[in-house]
Formats: C-alpha cells, structure tokens, sequence
C-alpha cells in the first residue's frame, strides 16, 4: 500500500491561490493574530500558527495539544511491526539504503521518525498544517513569499542548533537530488533563502498550485553539516543525523530497522507534539515471505499487524494466542477517502495504446466471482478514481460540470458528456460469455485476429501480458482473471521478482501491468499531477504508473490547483473523474471501509483514533513502558 497523502502532509503533495486561514481573508488579521512587519515583511503580512486549504483551521493559536491524543500517556515500551504503508523509493520486503528520499535503492521503512519538518499535519483535519520547526508563518500579501519562522530550541539529535541555513541546504538537495515526486512537487517553488539565523523566506512562482506552501512545509529537513560531507544522490546505510522524536540505533539491512525515542527531544512540549510518539522503541521487521511473515507475528516475532488479505483474515486468526486473550483482534474505521486501487495498464507500450484494447481487458476480469470465491465477499467494487469522496463523479454532468467539459467536447469520449464509466458486472459464475464476446468484439475492431487460439495483430505479433508483483499474494486473485484472458486468446502470465527488482522495474516502467493503490487528499492537490500527468507520466519513478498523457487531463489538473474554493475544486474533480474513466487506464479493483488490525495485548490507547488517520505509532502507547511481557 502506498501512504497516503493525509499521512505525508508532512512528507509530500502541492497545489494555487492564496490559503485561507482562521476567520480571515487574504491579507487581513484573523481574530488573535498580529500583524507583523519584521524581519523583511511588509506591513500587510500576517502572522500564522498554520496552514489550510480552504477555510478555518480547526485549532486556535494558543491550543495546547490535538484533541485525539492523551498528554499523560507514559513514555517507554517497544512498538513493532511489519510495515504496511510505504513512500518514494520504500520496498515492502527489504531495504539497501536509508535515504528513501531520493531514486537510488529500497529505502528503510520509519525513517520519517528522525527528522522534523517546518509544519505538521493533524490527524483530525482534512487538509491543515501546525507550528513544529516553525513557530510562525508570515504570508506576503502576494501569497507567493512566505517567512517561516523558526523555533530557537531546535536541535539535531548531537546537539547542534537547527537553522535557516539547514532549511536552505535541504531544499536545495531535495530539488536537485530528490525522488522525482518530490522534484515534481517542488517545481513552483522558485528560491529558499536564510535571512538570519532563524527566519526562512521561501517564494512561489506566480499561479503556483493550491498546495505548494504546504508540500513544502511539510518536507523533512536535513543537517547542512551532514549533507556537506555525504552526496545526497547516493544510496547510503550510514546513519543520518535528525532532530525529530525518534534516533536510528540499530539495523540489519533487509532484516529489520529500529528507532529509539529521543527523551530529551527538543521538541516534545510543542502544541503538535505533546501526547505523540510515546513508544521507547519502534521497530519495522522485514519477512520476504508472506507466511514467514504470519509465524512471525504469531510467535511474538513483532506486536502489531495490519491484514491487507481477506483470507487471511477470514482464516489464519485463530491461534492459540488469540484463543487465549493475548492477541487482539479488531477492524478500526477508514474514514479517508478508498482512493485507487487496481491494476495498471502501461500505456506506453504499444499494446495498450488502442483504448480498446484495455476495455476488453477490463471485461474479462470477473469481480463478483473472484469477491465471493477468493476475497470472502469482503470488499465493494471500486468504480472510481475518488472513491467514496465528494470529487466523485455520479449520474450526468452537473450544469457546473457541463461548464467546465463543454470546451473539450471534441477532445474525449462522448461518454464524458452521459454516465460515468463504470466497470461491468458479471451473473457471478466465473464464465460470464457475454461479457467474453463483448471483449472479443472490442479486440476483433482493434485489428486483432484469432491464430491457432492466440490474439495476433496485424503485423502477426501475438498480445501477451505479464502481470507483475513482488510477494505472491495475489496469485489467486490473477488466476481466473488470467485464464479469461487465455481463454480469449491473449497470453497472459502472472510474475513473481524479488522486491529490489520489483522497485527498479517500476521506477523504469519496465512491465505490462502491476497493481497499486493510492490515496486521495480530502481536498485533492498535486498528488494529481504527480498521478495523472503528462509531466509525471515522463518522469522516471513518478507515480504515473499507466502512462496517462492526455492534454485534457492536463488541462483539468491545472484548473484543480488553482480552484478558490472547495466548490469548484470538486466539480473539477468530478470531470476530472470522468474523462480518466472514459479512458480505461487501469481495471478497478476493491475497497474496505475498515482496517484489520492485530495486535499482542500490551498496548493502550486513547478512546477516539484521529479521523484521518490510523494513529498507532503516533498516540498509542505501552501497557508495560518498562518494556517487560504484559
């Protein structure tokens, strides 16, 4: 699963237009602000504890903590767990360097623990960021020169101060060396001076994307020391120098990776801190193998899980341990949006570029067999690419919609104009043959001909498609859809490599088709450009996994960054929504409302899990902080 984007507020996103901020527009005070003239700023700018899309921000300036955590939880204990979240150059079963920030390697899982960022998001708000290395942020009533104000007490963890010139050493490491996501992200951002010690000035290209201040506010920084002495382009497993909750102490490339919390952490009384990351250990274990993983947890191997699987679920959790009391098992609420889940079709290869072509592949999946035979009928359909979320488009074109598709009516599909495209249904049998001759229709207008039981063109080149993955787990959720296709005479084969490889296919878009999933921002920003556009779509490792180059979806993108309001940002969303499905990039996969955890009974946690987020590393903490058996 890749984290999502309201779990990388910190870590990565962008998007126009000046933020709104707490009970004021543009340029004015809000209610207990002051307006501020120094330190460069004019006398217009304003002074700000955070950040927000559209609107007010939850918490006021002199609030004392997030609501969801408990301030008195004790400190100590170990956390651990088999990662199930993973950003940039992050591999699910192995590591070779800890610098997951930039293209070189399989980064190390956690590491975002040893670092602070400029700003921090809350788990509770959709789209929001608070004071964490800077204490203030001072906006240019031009909205496009922003004065980051830092906090003096901010350390590394050997004690030297972290300063405007540490800020300015990272950004210029991250534009130049950085996962290209992340350069991508921060192509709006047109310079990152010190002034001063303690005063970060960072300016915007005018019409920047909506959410560029708060991609870059939450970015994690750097020592300028460290990075003096050690090429950022590289991979490396030399332990980097943070300031952040957590140190790194101790690894085993590939085995596993530990972060022991800093007790004396400058900044652990800090409004967006305090009640967070209470664990004296948090540890990310590494199975190659899925059952291997399983025994692991069942012999106390590590504490926590996450079940991504629905027959795992359904059958491998009754052991001994939970039989007994000693293991938990529980499903918590999803409240952010299902996001994109399923698989890719790589567009650049010449045989997916003939849209029908990808439909036919499309119909051949039988979801409502695979859901009941495989998946234990524990997951809906998913039918769009916002899923469960406002931006979702449903029905006809709103007249706000039509507004905006009408200058590309002769542009796309004339279905962007009617019902969204939906993927189809089956009569649930595993052999549906109407929707077995549709998709030979499809391929037969496409040019291609039966020969000796397999699809040729016309050039006699025969469609094959191998289906790439790196663990085996969804073996069995291909074979049937691998034998439809057979059966309809494409060549289909399903391959297994070793994570490293896996990575390194992916970043080159060296494969016909892989599964992933995405997540969507409850106001979506430049996670969009870096999914969906031509710009990503070129951009070696860029999440444009399909290939979509399309200038109306370019267009859309451009006109969702720079929305003033959350209105508008929906229904350009929602005609986004529809011309991606009018182009059949990918065959929808599933969704869960619930996450399945399992977890050894040694931890507490406080009564409300922040909306947005799952909260465990962040406000769970141990029964036994001594770091005995409970």
């Amino acid at each position: 699963m890749n984290l999502s984007r309201r779990a990388l507020l910190r870590l990565s996103a962008l998007g126009a237009a000046p933020l709104l901020l707490p009970g004021a527009a543009r340029g004015q005070s809000p209610a207990g602000e002051s307006a501020a003239a120094e330190g460069g700023a004019s006398a217009k700018a304003v002074e700000r504890h955070g950040l927000s899309f559209f609107g007010d921000l939850r918490y006021p300036a002199d609030f004392k903590h997030f609501d969801y955590v408990n301030v008195d939880a004790p400190k100590g204990g170990p956390f651990s767990q088999i990662g199930s979240t993973f950003m940039y150059n992050q591999a699910p079963n192995t590591f070779d360097t800890l610098n997951p920030y930039n293209q070189r390697g399989n980064g190390a899982q956690g590491i975002e623990l040893i670092y602070d960022s400029l700003l921090t998001g809350a788990g509770d708000e959709k789209s929001a960021m608070y004071a964490r290395l800077a204490s203030m942020v001072v906006i240019e009533d031009d909205g496009l020169t922003y004065r980051f104000r830092l906090n003096p007490k901010a350390r590394f963890h050997d004690g030297s101060p972290l300063t405007s010139d540490d800020v300015v050493a990272t950004f210029a490491a991250l534009k130049a060396d950085g996962y290209a996501t992340i350069r991508m992200a921060l192509r709006d951002v047109i310079a990152v001076e010190a002034d001063g010690p303690h005063t970060v000035v960072m300016r915007f290209k005018a019409g920047r994307a909506r959410d560029v201040p708060l991609t870059a506010a939450g970015l994690p920084i750097f020592s300028k020391a460290f990075l003096a002495t050690r090429p950022f382009s590289q991979s490396s497993l030399e332990v980097p120098l943070g300031s952040g909750p957590y140190r790194l102490t101790r690894f085993e490339q590939g085995r596993f990776v530990e972060y022991e919390r800093v007790a004396d952490y400058w900044g652990r009384d800090l409004p967006t801190m305090r009640g967070r990351y209470n664990f004296g250990t948090v540890r990310y274990e590494y199975f190659r193998d899925r059952n291997a993983g399983m025994e692991g947890f069942k012999g106390r191997a590590y504490l926590f899980r996450e079940e991504f699987t629905a027959r795992e679920w359904a059958t491998a959790y009754d052991f001994p341990a939970v039989r007994e009391g000693k293991v938990k098992v529980e499903t918590m609420p999803d409240d952010t949006f299902s996001g994109v889940q399923g698989w890719f079709l790589n567009t650049r290869r010449a045989k997916f570029h003939d849209r029908r072509v990808r439909e036919a592949v499309n119909l051949l999946f039988d979801f409502e067999w695979t859901g009941k035979n495989v998946m234990y009928d524990a997951y809906r359909r998913t039918v769009s690419y916002f899923q469960n979320s406002p931006m979702m488009a449903q029905g006809l074109p709103s007249p706000a919609e039509l507004k905006v598709l009408e200058p590309f009516r002769d542009k796309v599909p004339e279905e962007v104009f009617g019902e969204p495209w939906v993927p189809p249904v089956s009569d649930g049998s595993g052999e549906d043959r109407n929707l077995r001759r549709q998709a030979a229709q499809l391929l037969k207008e496409a040019g291609y001909t039966i020969q000796q039981g397999r699809l040729v063109d016309q050039r006699g080149e025969v469609l094959a498609i191998e289906f790439l993955d790196n663990e085996g787990a969804m073996e069995r959720h291909h074979a049937r859809f691998i034998a439809h296709l057979k059966k309809a005479g494409i060549e289909a084969t399903y391959r297994v490599v070793d994570a490293a490889q896996y990575q390194l296919r992916l970043q080159d878009f060296d494969f016909d088709v892989v599964v992933k999933r995405y997540s969507m921002a409850p106001y979506p920003g430049d996670e969009l450009r870096a999914y969906f556009s031509t710009e990503a779509a070129r951009a070696r490792g860029s999440y444009n996994l399909a290939g979509i180059a399309d200038p109306v979806v370019d267009a859309l993108i451009s006109r969702a960054l720079a929305a003033q309001d959350a209105d508008d940002l929906v229904v350009t969303c929602r005609c986004l929504d529809r011309v991606l499905r009018s182009g059949r990039y990918w065959i929808p996969q599933w969704y869960s409302a619930v996450h399945r955890i399992a977890f050894w009974d040694v931890f507490e946690r406080p009564p409300v899990k922040p909306k947005f987020e799952r909260g465990v590393i962040d406000t769970w903490w141990s029964r036994t902080p001594d770091g005995k058996a409970g």
